[in-house]
């Protein structure tokens, strides 16, 4: 396992969803706030993405893609003063699109493609909130080709569904999602010689959060995990803790609570193998430090969940 793949596992709850919409100028559209994350991607023509409180908007171009992680309410439009209007939710929790205008201009319309993920923020992985507002994307000839590709691909699929389009579409949004996050963090990032952009460029810490994720159940020492990154104990402790912003240990132990959590929410396994799989050979000692963590005891945790 490696921590963006986790992550995003860790958070993700629910079916993500995604609509392909067609706006003939003027058209504007206000979505509300919500506990998710969406994103808009521009396939033709161009939008405005309008936050309140916030004087510049971004000009979305095509091939652009824009990612909004902590679900704040926002405005898209086809220019900054086009009045808003609230958008217009089908059944299954898709945006519906602006209705056409009476004899469009040639060359006004927007092409959009929209989508949702519901994320539990219980437990939010570093990776997911220090991104900043909006990720914007812009369309770099020749840059990011798999975020293109995958683009590409669910622009297509929602454009002519076919047989087997309700298991596809939801996969393509989660390889999005994952490529949006690698995009950011390894290629835009500007500060990316510090915090979580610099922690998954450095080779030492990189390696030892490998090691992390892929055994968290493993009683791993300072010093084990410096072996693994190819550092003394003492410099690889300074390198983790400047750029993940915790000593490893506390990371090791925030990151087992957050494999129980998930545990307890999405199977029905035994305490004790929960347990056994956040590292604790102890039951009651597990217990004790979920209920620390969380302020809830695991079963009552579980039954909340449900």
């Amino acid at each position: 396992m490696d921590v963006l793949s986790d992550a995003v596992a860790a958070m993700r709850t629910g079916r993500p969803h995604s609509s392909r919409t067609v706006n003939v100028a003027p058209w504007g559209v206000w979505f509300p706030a919500s506990d998710g994350a969406g994103f808009h991607v521009v396939l033709q023509g161009s939008a405005w993405l309008m936050r309140p409180g916030v004087a510049e908007p971004v000009r979305l171009g095509p091939g652009d893609v824009a990612f909004l992680a902590h679900g704040p309410g926002h405005g898209l439009a086809d220019h900054p003063d086009t009045p808003l209007q609230d958008a217009e939710w089908k059944s299954d929790g898709t945006w519906a699109g602006m209705p056409p205008g009476p004899d469009p201009a040639p060359g006004a319309q927007t092409l959009l493609l929209c989508g949702a993920y519901q994320l539990s923020r219980t437990r939010a992985h570093p990776l997911l909130t220090e991104l900043p507002p909006v990720v914007h994307v812009p369309a770099h000839v020749g840059a990011h080709h798999r975020l293109r590709g995958a683009v590409d691909l669910l622009g297509a699929e929602m454009a002519d569904p076919a047989p087997g389009s309700h298991a596809i579409v939801p996969a393509l949004l989660d390889t999005l999602l994952v490529y949006l996050l690698r995009t950011w963090w390894l290629q835009e990032r500007p500060d990316a010689a510090h915090g979580w952009a610099g922690a998954l460029r450095d080779p030492a810490v990189t390696a030892a959060l490998r090691a992390i994720h892929g055994e968290p159940a493993h009683p791993w020492t300072v010093e084990e995990l410096g072996s693994a990154a190819g550092l003394s104990r003492a410099a690889f402790a300074r390198r983790f803790t400047a750029l993940v912003g915790q000593p490893p240990l506390a990371y090791l132990t925030w990151w087992r609570m957050t494999t129980a959590g998930r545990l307890l929410r999405e199977a029905d396994a035994p305490l004790r193998t929960v347990a056994e799989q956040a590292g604790y050979t102890s039951e009651f000692a597990f217990a004790k430090a979920f209920k620390r963590e969380y302020g809830i005891a695991p079963g009552q945790y579980r039954k909340q969940a449900g």
